[in-house]
C-alpha cells in the first residue's frame, strides 16, 4: 500500500518507538508515580523524560505545564472548556477543525459564550487585521489552527498572537498539523495554549497527546481524580500537571512518544513533504480536470493538499485509488465544513493527500499516473 493519510496519523511509525513500548510493557509495565518502588520510578522517570523533550520542542518554559491528554481534540476541549466563563465571547476562525468548531457550538447554542469566526480567503489564509476587528472588550479566548487540515496553508499565528496579547485575551493554537515539522515557540509567538497530538508528525502511537500552559492562561480542570501524589486534598491539585491530569496515564503511550521525540527530525521532515507536494503540483499542472486546492506553491503549505477531479466525487476517487492502484488517500470533508464552505467545495469535499518523512518521489509518481488514468 502506498499510504498518503498522514495528516490524519502518520505511518509507518520509526521501529524506536515499537521497541521502546514493547520494553515498556514486558519489563516495567505499572503505572508511574503511584509507588516508590523501582518500576514505578522508571515509569515516572519516562513521563518526565517525555516532558522535557515536549517543552524543548515548543520553547516552553515548564515542562511540568506540559499535560498529556488522550489527543488533540482531549487537549483542545480541555483548553477550551476550562478557560471560558459564562458570558464570554471568543474569536476563532473557519478553518477549524471540528474538534474545535464543535465544542464551540454548543457552548453558543446553550447561550453560554457568543463567538466570531474570522473568514479565510480563499487559498485558505487568515488576516490578523480581521482577529483584531472581531475582538470586543468580552473576548476572553481566541482560537486559530496553526495550519489548514484540508489545504496545509499555513497561518501567521505570531502576529496573530501579539494582537492577541496586546488585548489581553488568551491564544489557543491548534497545531494538529504543525507540531514536529513546524518550528513553534510558545514565548515568541505569544501562546497561552497550544494544543498537539502525538500521533501525527511527531510520529508517536495513536491515543497520546497534550497542552501546553502558559503562564497566563487561568485554566480550570475538566476532570477529577487521582493523580498518584497528593491524595489528602478534597479537590484537585493546584500543582502542574496534576491539576488538569487525573486517573492512570497511558504510559505506554507516553513512552512511545517520547521514543519518537528522540528521532524526529522537524526541518528535514518539512522539506522532504514540500518537496513530494510540489512534485505532484507541477506534474498535475497540465490536467485541466485536476484542481489544486489552496496555495500554488508547496512553500506556503505543511504536507498537506487538497484537490478534485471534475466528473467525480472525492470518495469515489479516494475509492478507486484504493480498490485499483492501493494508494490511500483521504475523500471527504476532513472534519473541516466551514473550510470546504470557504472554498466552496461544501458539501462533498475534496481529495486530500498527504505525504510523511518515510514517503517517496516514486509513490507520487504512481499517484500522479493513477490521477490523470482516473481523468482519461
Amino acid at each position: 500500500m502506498i499510504y498518503l493519510d498522514n495528516a490524519s496519523t502518520t505511518w509507518p511509525k520509526p521501529p524506536a518507538v515499537m521497541e521502546a513500548m514493547t520494553r515498556y510493557l514486558t519489563e516495567v509495565g505499572v503505572s508511574p508515580g503511584r509507588g516508590i518502588y523501582a518500576a514505578s520510578v522508571e515509569a515516572e522517570r519516562s513521563v518526565v523524560d517525555t516532558r522535557r523533550r515536549l517543552a524543548k520542542l515548543f520553547d516552553a518554559p515548564d515542562h511540568d505545564r506540559i499535560v498529556i491528554c488522550l489527543n488533540c481534540t482531549d487537549a483542545l476541549n480541555m483548553a477550551i472548556k476550562g478557560t471560558l466563563r459564562e458570558g464570554d465571547h471568543v474569536v476563532t476562525t473557519t478553518i477549524e477543525h471540528n474538534s474545535v468548531a464543535r465544542p464551540l457550538q454548543a457552548m453558543v447554542d446553550s447561550g453560554f459564550i457568543t463567538q466570531t469566526k474570522v473568514k479565510a480567503d480563499s487559498l485558505g489564509l487568515l488576516d490578523p487585521a480581521d482577529f483584531l476587528a472581531a475582538m470586543s472588550s468580552k473576548t476572553r479566548l481566541v482560537i486559530c489552527s496553526h495550519a489548514s487540515n484540508v489545504l496545509g496553508t499555513i497561518q501567521p499565528v505570531s502576529q496573530i498572537g501579539q494582537l492577541v496579547r496586546e488585548r489581553d485575551a488568551v491564544f489557543l493554537v491548534d497545531a494538529a498539523q504543525t507540531a514536529g515539522v513546524l518550528p513553534i515557540a510558545m514565548e515568541r509567538e505569544f501562546i497561552d495554549l497550544l494544543a498537539f497530538p502525538g500521533h501525527k508528525s511527531l510520529l508517536g502511537p495513536p491515543g497520546i497527546g497534550g497542552l501546553c500552559v502558559g503562564e497566563r492562561a487561568n485554566i480550570r480542570p475538566w476532570r477529577e481524580g487521582g493523580t498518584g501524589g497528593d491524595s489528602s486534598t478534597p479537590i484537585q491539585p493546584e500543582q502542574f500537571p496534576f491539576l488538569l491530569e487525573a486517573g492512570t496515564p497511558n504510559t505506554v503511550g507516553i513512552v512511545g512518544l517520547g521514543a519518537a521525540l528522540a528521532v524526529i527530525d522537524p526541518p528535514a521532515t518539512l522539506q522532504h513533504e514540500r518537496s513530494l507536494l510540489t512534485q505532484l503540483i507541477d506534474s498535475l499542472a497540465d490536467e485541466s480536470a485536476i484542481e489544486i486546492q489552496g496555495p500554488p506553491l508547496a512553500s506556503a503549505r505543511v504536507g498537506a493538499l487538497s484537490l478534485t477531479v471534475e466528473g467525480y466525487g472525492p470518495e469515489e476517487v479516494a475509492a478507486i485509488l484504493d480498490e485499483s492502484y492501493d494508494i490511500a488517500v483521504r475523500g471527504g470533508l476532513h472534519c473541516a465544513p466551514d473550510m470546504h464552505r470557504t472554498i466552496n467545495t461544501y458539501p462533498e469535499g475534496t481529495v486530500r493527500v498527504s505525504p510523511c518523512y518515510a514517503s517517496k518521489p516514486q509513490e507520487m509518481t504512481k499517484l500522479t499516473h493513477a490521477l490523470k488514468e482516473i481523468v482519461a
